[in-house]
């Protein structure tokens, strides 16, 4: 049974992915991950990574995948920054009624912001 290090995951990962903006390497302190998980008995893991560009500024996140010694890394800039991925992260999946909730206020909206978000 293999554990996984994920910090020399991630510190492989700010070597050899580049910035998809500006082609800057990713700066470990500025690389956080959101999640992770491992089974041990496949010998896979899972790891969801944000990551901010110092040179642009640009936000990306990457979901890496590991399987045996395969690794599969899937990146999208994204305008979330680290704090705003952690915090949805957490959250839940949503929710049909939510969603119907938003298709309802959509439907009724007028073009009016100011009165929508006006408490009454």
């Amino acid at each position: 049974m293999k554990t996984f290090d994920f910090k020399k995951i991630v510190q492989w990962l700010g070597f050899v992915l580049k910035c998809p903006i500006c082609g800057h390497k990713y700066n470990l302190e500025k690389t956080k991950v959101l999640e992770s998980d491992q089974n041990e008995s496949l010998n896979e893991a899972h790891l969801l990574i944000h990551s901010d560009c110092l040179k642009c500024k640009s936000s990306v996140m990457f979901n890496v995948e590991i399987h045996g010694p395969e690794v599969f890394s899937v990146g999208m800039v994204t305008d979330l920054t680290g704090q705003d991925s952690a915090k949805f992260n957490k959250l839940g999946p949503i929710r049909t009624n939510e969603v119907i909730g938003i298709h309802q206020a959509l439907k009724n909206f007028k073009g009016d912001f100011v009165s929508s978000f006006t408490q009454k």
